[in-house]
């Protein structure tokens, strides 16, 4: 057992875009974070909402990068709706499949009949995200729900992070069905389901897993619904206005710049910091107002500035009397 953070966890599941990396680049050190825990012999596991890829294919993206992957190792939310419907649907029966081949690829090996329109009768439609989805297959989804279809989406995030800043998600195309059909799907089995990361730890046998990611809505929310801990990077989506203004289901265990956090003292990652003073920095509190002075780390700021917003100051009631302060409550837009 090891003094920091990821030594006090026996698995560590990892997020991927924007954790481990962006579209198809990798996120700077996340090869070492990630090449140290194999070397420490803690287990490792990759859980992604994204549905455009099969785990073969993820682990060998992973793997060109410097991340060492085994397919094992990675579950998908296209994976786990071609599961579900394998559970729920007698053999063979045609499901119309929303996304992208890795999906369709999912729902045939999982001994089902992939189909791309609502005159094929489709039992099912499920649906993930694909770059390449458009009007048509939209419709044809819309009209098979309509003619009693069960409707699966694969995960509803509505963005997903980029180089460019984040980009439509599987959860905008899922809302032009919820706007057409004037209803929700049937069922969603991606993040902030807590089935992913379960399934994780029971494949590893851990009895104390870490979940790393960079979204509070799906992977925080996710393994807070598992009773798992979590650590939330700030690479990706969610950033340090949205931590401040997080609701209890979506608060994290720690936060960190980024995975250089998990081999840290645990301590300085410990979210929200119950103290007047920390690493240069100093908050008061009057009320429903806070001030922060002084300078330093950001994220030490950040965790300060939670203990008061996650107990009631509203961000508008944030103020800094420093210039270090100003610079940095006008970077995160306060």
């Amino acid at each position: 057992m090891t003094a920091d953070l990821a030594g006090g966890y026996d698995l560590v599941v990892f997020d991927l875009d924007g954790v481990v990396y962006l579209i198809d680049k990798p996120i700077a050190g996340a090869a070492e974070a990630v090449g140290q825990l194999r070397g420490r012999k803690t287990a490792v596991a990759y859980a992604t909402n994204n549905a455009s890829r099969r785990a073969a294919d993820v682990a060998a993206l992973l793997t060109g990068m410097g991340v060492p992957a085994e397919p094992a190792e990675v579950l998908t939310s296209a994976g786990a709706a071609a599961a579900v419907l394998a559970e729920k649907l007698p053999a063979g029966s045609p499901v119309l499949v929303v996304g992208a081949d890795a999906l369709r690829d999912e729902v045939r090996e999982a001994g089902l009949t992939p189909v791309g329109a609502a005159g094929d009768e489709p039992v099912a439609v499920v649906q993930g995200y694909g770059p390449d989805v458009g009007w048509r297959v939209l419709t044809e989804a819309s009209l098979a729900v309509r003619a009693g279809a069960m409707w699966v989406a694969t995960n509803t995030d509505r963005t997903l992070p980029s180089p460019r800043g984040p980009l439509p998600g599987n959860g905008s195309l899922v809302a032009v069905l919820r706007t057409a059909l004037d209803r929700d799907p049937d069922l969603v089995v991606g993040k902030p389901g807590p089935a992913l990361f379960t399934t994780a730890a029971s494949q590893a046998h851990a009895e104390h897993p870490l979940v790393v990611g960079d979204r509070l809505d799906t992977d925080i929310r996710g393994a807070v619904a598992a009773g798992l801990d979590s650590l939330l990077v700030l690479t990706g989506v969610s950033g340090p206005a949205d931590l401040l203004a997080a609701d209890e289901p979506e608060r994290p265990t720690f936060v960190a710049a980024d995975l250089s956090g998990l081999f840290r003292p645990a301590a300085e990652a410990a979210v929200p910091l119950e103290a007047e003073g920390a690493g240069g920095w100093r908050v008061d509190r009057d009320g429903d107002t806070v001030t922060l002075d002084g300078d330093g780390d950001p994220v030490v700021a950040l965790r300060l500035l939670c203990a008061a917003t996650w107990s009631g100051v509203p961000l508008s009631g944030i103020t800094a009397t420093s210039d270090a302060a100003r610079e940095l409550l006008a970077a995160w837009k306060l």
